[in-house]
């Protein structure tokens, strides 16, 4: 039986890995680290097809999403739930920019509808503050993503034909094998680079001029929250963010703060299966990156949760930054190869949660596996 080697632990390429043995390929997988640790694990969980740009990507992400309703249902360890999203709006400026969303052909595709504030009560009653309306997003949902990744390899596990290999870094890949820093070296038939942001190593002679960037977050968790959120938050925003909401509208929208300015920010607020909050996010291209988080970043958004929510929230128990690869062009992934027997996949940026699962299923299609 031909074999495929994934080298990365991400949620890239745990899906290629996913796929890969859904076609009756041998899989082995290698990461770096004990356990992945870094963009796969480092964000929200979120399945956002709301925001998705029309065309391709959206064909993604709608895919995507009926992707992760059967994964999560063959591996409840995963936690998906199909909780919807309101995109909040505080101004009539935003609620504007919603008007014409919810007016365009494929709101009904992303399940959309334009909601008063009575309304909002009614789809999600822990959102009580003074809000002009909001978007409802059917179709969005939600995993835990520190929690998907282990789940899934543990149901691959259980049956053979996978084989999980941590702390593996892998140093070159030679005739159709791979080299571990131990020295093993590893058959395959196909080798999957989703090295994720890591552009250096064994994955820079695939990716050397690649149209490419790293973005760096930051996010923070609080501890529980009641009443539970039955929908994950955005605020308005991310209606500068997303490429879905690129309409005339949009330039009607007040200038941002200076401070949701200098830190690229948006409000988005999703609530964990233990109940405690997720919150963000920020975004920072510009590298070398701060090992130091920025403690007014956070204050902000916290303060603007509050105002959505119209209660204080229980006290952040932890802070975090993380780094994503994120394509330049206008491209939803980077795919290159299969350059002989290898291809690389990185690129998602904020989108590999929402996308990983349908990208990982294209990769196989067009190899025609």
């Amino acid at each position: 039986m031909a074999t495929v080697a994934i080298v990365g632990g991400g949620v890239v390429g745990t899906m290629h890995a996913w796929m890969a043995r859904r076609r009756g390929f041998d899989v082995v997988q290698l990461d770096r680290d004990a356990e992945p640790r870094r963009a796969s694990v480092r964000n929200f969980g979120l399945v956002w097809v709301s925001g998705r740009a029309r065309g391709a990507e959206l064909a993604l992400a709608l895919r995507s999403r009926e992707l992760w309703e059967a994964i999560g249902a063959e591996v409840p360890g995963v936690g998906f739930r199909p909780n919807g999203s309101l995109t909040v709006a505080l101004h009539r400026t935003e609620l504007a920019v919603m008007e014409e969303m919810v007016a365009q052909a494929d709101a009904a595709a992303r399940g959309m509808k334009l909601l008063a504030p009575v309304e909002v009560g009614a789809v999600n009653p822990a959102v009580r503050g003074d809000i002009e309306g909001a978007l409802f997003c059917e179709r969005d949902a939600v995993v835990e993503p520190r929690l998907a990744l282990p789940a899934i390899r543990a149901h691959l596990h259980s049956r053979s034909g996978y084989r999980f290999l941590p702390n593996r870094d892998v140093v070159g890949i030679d005739r159709r094998e791979v080299v571990d820093h131990t020295g093993e070296r590893h058959r395959a038939d196909l080798v999957v680079l989703a090295t994720g942001d890591a552009y250096s190593g064994v994955a820079a002679d695939y990716l050397t001029g690649a149209p490419l960037r790293r973005c760096r977050l930051q996010m923070c968790q609080t501890a529980p929250f009641q009443p539970a959120l039955t929908t994950s938050i955005a605020d308005g925003d991310s209606l500068r963010y997303y490429p879905a909401f690129q309409l005339p509208s949009l330039a009607g929208l007040d200038p941002p703060a200076e401070i949701v300015a200098r830190h690229h920010m948006q409000l988005l607020l999703v609530q964990r299966a233990n109940g405690e909050l997720t919150i963000g996010d920020t975004h920072a291209y510009d590298e070398p990156f701060d090992f130091a988080v920025e403690e007014e970043a956070y204050a902000y958004l916290l303060a603007r949760a509050e105002r959505i929510l119209g209660m204080p929230l229980p006290p952040v128990v932890r802070r975090w930054a993380g780094v994503y690869s994120q394509s330049t062009d206008d491209r939803v992934v980077h795919r290159a190869g299969p350059v002989d027997g290898v291809i690389v996949v990185t690129g998602l940026g904020g989108r590999g949660m929402t996308l990983a699962p349908a990208v990982a299923e294209e990769t196989f299609a067009e190899l025609g596996a």
